[in-house]
């Protein structure tokens, strides 16, 4: 079994090369023309052909004209299937729609675009990577749908999706009509936020007018959504009046806190475990509003908050040490 297994790997990759070799490397836009597109029966199919065969051979031994017809007229349908099932999937285009930033461990989502620009529908449409699948579509004609194709992320970084191939067993499951395309994808990983961190830094107080919308008790500076823990004093409760939407009052020019997490001053040696830690403090200080900054080795982010910043911080750490 080992050593079935292992022919089957080799002979598995040798068909990926050539399939590269002779495709190249695909835009991110990429519409399927009939020589991409690859055919060959299922296991159904192939019963379904000796059935056929069987019956010919009947039909010539007893010279029974029926049954030449009802041979005749199911490698018809085979024929009939074994074209359209090609046919459901050329023209297909399929555009690379983009996917979220994940933590380790978590299913990172390939959006891949499909659209049918022809002018009959096409049925029973899946994308697939390895284990990993789709849900399987029809596209009408000129509809687009959304397929979300799941990879399970190992390390953080970039998670790279070199192929995936797009299939169809319309109709009848006799044949199975597939291709591949090699659009180089990629998606981003972050550290796995550690679970045992150690309280973060000490925050520390800056005096004066704070850069960003502040929270302090001086100035009115308008108003914004309403954020869990949010001081009952501080909700506009005319504005909920009006509105029915709760929000929170903004004040500028106080005394602002910020925090500063500085990868060399972790009292911890494996780089990895390192990442988790500031990867906790950055999530768990983004929840409450709070400034914060991040200090690597070579880059540095300014103490701020909201979602950008977030997103920059979280990046630098998930590329840590790799290059960009």
């Amino acid at each position: 079994m080992r050593f079935a297994q292992q022919i089957r790997d080799r002979a598995t990759a040798a068909v990926r090369r050539w399939a590269r070799k002779r495709q190249g490397t695909d835009a991110t836009s990429t519409t399927l023309r009939p020589r991409r597109v690859y055919i060959l029966p299922t296991g159904v199919g192939l019963v379904f052909a000796l059935m056929a065969f069987a019956m010919l051979l009947g039909s010539m031994n007893y010279n029974n004209n029926l049954s030449f017809v009802l041979t005749f007229l199911l490698s018809g349908i085979g024929l009939v299937t074994m074209h359209q099932c090609q046919r459901n999937l050329v023209g297909l285009e399929l555009t690379f729609a983009g996917t979220e930033p994940v933590f380790c461990g978590q299913s990172i989502r390939f959006r891949i675009a499909v659209s049918n620009p022809s002018k009959s529908a096409r049925y029973g449409i899946r994308i697939y990577h390895d284990k990993a699948q789709s849900d399987v579509h029809d596209l009408q004609p000129g509809e687009s749908k959304v397929f979300i194709l799941p990879m399970a992320s190992h390390r953080r970084g970039w998670a790279e999706l070199d192929r995936f191939g797009v299939r169809t067993l319309f109709p009848f499951e006799l044949f199975r009509a597939w291709a591949w395309l090699h659009m180089d994808l990629r998606g981003l990983v972050y550290p796995t936020p550690s679970v045992d961190a150690p309280e973060p830094p000490a925050t520390s107080v800056a005096h004066g007018h704070r850069q960003q919308d502040a929270r302090g008790e001086e100035d009115f500076a308008g108003l914004r959504r309403y954020h869990v823990g949010d001081s009952p004093r501080h909700i506009a409760w005319k504005a909920y009046a009006r509105s029915g939407q709760l929000l929170s009052k903004r004040f500028a020019g106080a005394d602002t806190s910020s925090q500063w997490f500085v990868y060399d001053e972790i009292d911890v040696s494996d780089i990895e475990e390192r990442l988790s830690i500031l990867t906790c403090w950055v999530v768990n200080t983004d929840r409450t509003l709070q400034d914060y900054g991040l200090k690597l080795p070579g880059i540095e982010f300014p103490p701020a908050h909201g979602g950008e910043h977030r997103r920059r911080c979280l990046q630098a750490l998930a590329l840590f040490g790799e290059s960009q």
